[in-house]
């Protein structure tokens, strides 16, 4: 076999190296993908969800001014009460159908290794993607400068007039602003604020916020340091929860640099009244209109579906969704801007 000795002692001198006795596979347990938590998205937590039977419809608002008004009168002998009333008016939606889809090619599929499950996998990317346009949509209608009739402005410095101390200074006092707000939207409207959203940096200012961590410091105990959490800070304003839009969307075309910003302005703040369910005579600032009459849905009017593409050999995974968030009720919201630096 060997023409020469020395080939053989070459052989066996060989050092064994780690290639040689491992090929490196990928982990079937594992794996990296920047997929945000669904807690990330506030867009179904904020407003009440009403499913509805028709794509668009009109819904009846009640002015606040006809049911706040003294009337009565002092009734003579033989005589007929004060008459009264009140007007009707009534506003659109519409719910837009949008969708999704990503196609899982054969080819693809039976070609994949532990642990990529292409098949799952797409059907947790169109999920993602409907939360994603979800919460575009509400911030877009709901947490955006020029949205909202009643704006109060946070500077640096000599607040005037519908303004207010960017709430990261040492000497701004978040507290009186919010209370003095939902004071004069009580006023409005005779309907106290009770949520209270807050852009992710508002959050973070607020949390590191001089005012608030003196009141609730005294909370701590020892090994047990005060937490400025969400709860906390529901308790501070006398509402009933803090959410924070946290959740990111990336604005740049597939294949290019991504460029990401959050989603709904980051140093904003909402303060609204939502109602906890829908109903007649029932005031909320807005609601999210669902058409579960397109596809028998109530969660947004969303509907996940499979079905196979033969002309490309690949079954497609495909999301649609109906639905619109609405502002139906503007004196309810006053609206933060440029709550932090």
């Amino acid at each position: 076999m060997f023409d020469h000795p020395n080939e053989y002692a070459s052989v066996i001198r060989k050092e064994i190296t780690a290639s040689d006795l491992h090929v490196n596979r990928p982990l079937t347990n594992i794996s990296i993908g920047y997929v945000q938590d669904e807690s990330m998205f506030v867009s179904d937590r904020i407003f009440p969800r009403i499913p509805v039977q028709k794509q668009s419809d009109l819904f009846t608002v009640y002015p606040a001014g006809d049911w706040n008004r003294d009337e009565m009168k002092i009734r003579a002998p033989a005589t007929e009460t004060a008459g009264g009333g009140y007007d009707i008016d009534r506003k659109p939606y519409y719910c837009p159908v949008w969708g999704v889809h990503r196609d899982v090619d054969d080819q693809m599929r039976a070609n994949q290794d532990e642990p990529i499950n292409i098949d799952a996998e797409a059907t947790r990317w169109v999920t993602r993607k409907g939360l994603i346009r979800r919460e575009v949509e509400f911030a877009t209608k709901f947490f955006s400068p020029g949205v909202w009739n009643t704006v109060l402005t946070g500077v640096a410095a000599a607040p005037g007039a519908n303004q207010f101390l960017q709430w990261n200074d040492a000497a701004s006092e978040p507290t009186k602003v919010v209370q003095a707000a939902k004071d004069a939207a009580l006023l409005r409207t005779g309907i106290m604020p009770n949520v209270l959203l807050l852009g992710h940096m508002t959050y973070s200012g607020l949390r590191e916020n001089d005012s608030i961590i003196d009141r609730i410091k005294y909370g701590q105990t020892p090994g047990a340091p005060a937490k400025v959490t969400r709860e906390a800070l529901a308790a501070l304003f006398e509402v009933d929860r803090i959410e924070v839009m946290s959740s990111i969307v990336n604005t740049a075309k597939e294949g290019a640099a991504q460029s990401n910003a959050f989603i709904g302005s980051p140093k904003g703040a909402l303060l609204v009244h939502a109602a906890s369910s829908p109903g007649l005579l029932t005031p909320s600032a807005g609601y999210t209109f669902v058409w579960s009459g397109y596809n028998g849905a109530s969660d947004y009017g969303s509907r996940i579906m499979r079905f196979r593409m033969e002309n490309i050999r690949s079954d497609r995974i495909e999301i649609d969704m109906a639905f619109t968030h609405e502002k139906v009720a503007d004196d309810l919201g006053p609206y933060f801007e440029d709550a932090v630096t």
